[in-house]
């Protein structure tokens, strides 16, 4: 199915996130992920003395640093635009994370650890969407390769996650049709 051609309009305020996976020669990974907010506009700001058409109004980075189990080892915080100077004295919070696992309670910890006003939404977002996405693609091939073998018959653990690797979609009758419960 393509994608609609839409009614004729305007572009007025753009979000662009990018998360990076690395692997570091000390067996650590590294996941970067930023996020750059921008209006086609310029507009009075008291901060910043306003802000031009096209400049960053937010310009956030988050770095973790984590285990191949995707436990975060280090953490870096970056304010780099936001529309008010106070915004990135709330940096050193997600020190916090520190020990924390990406993983099962990933959501809860962070938004207990960062919620509301003891944290930054934009750098929360961060971490709850691209970061753990993009660590589970990253550490992949290493967990593989560290993982003991599942026991014969075991069920696969990408069963049941989305709807292609539903047990009843064609897709597990194709790849695990021991598992496939379609009918």
């Amino acid at each position: 199915m393509s994608f609609p051609r839409p009614q004729p309009r305007k572009l007025i305020h753009s979000r662009d996130i990018q998360a990076l996976g690395y692997e570091r020669e000390d067996g650590l990974w590294d996941i970067d992920a930023t996020m750059t907010d921008a209006k086609t506009y310029s507009f009075d700001n008291v901060d910043r003395g306003g802000i031009r058409a096209g400049e960053p109004i937010h310009g956030m980075r988050v770095r973790v640093t984590v285990t191949a189990e995707l436990e975060i080892t280090a953490i870096a915080v970056a304010v780099e635009a936001s529309p008010f100077h106070y915004c990135n004295r709330i940096e050193p919070a997600y020190d916090q994370l520190i020990g924390q696992r990406i993983g099962q309670g990933w959501h809860q910890a962070v938004r207990t650890a960062l919620g509301k006003t003891q944290g930054c939404t934009h750098l929360t977002d961060l971490l709850l969407g691209p970061i753990p996405a993009c660590a589970y693609q990253t550490v992949a091939v290493a967990r593989r390769g560290r993982e003991k073998p599942k026991a014969e018959g075991a069920k696969p653990a990408l069963l049941d996650t989305c709807h292609a690797l539903a047990a009843t979609s064609p897709v597990v009758k194709r790849h695990w049709p021991d598992f496939y419960t379609g009918a």
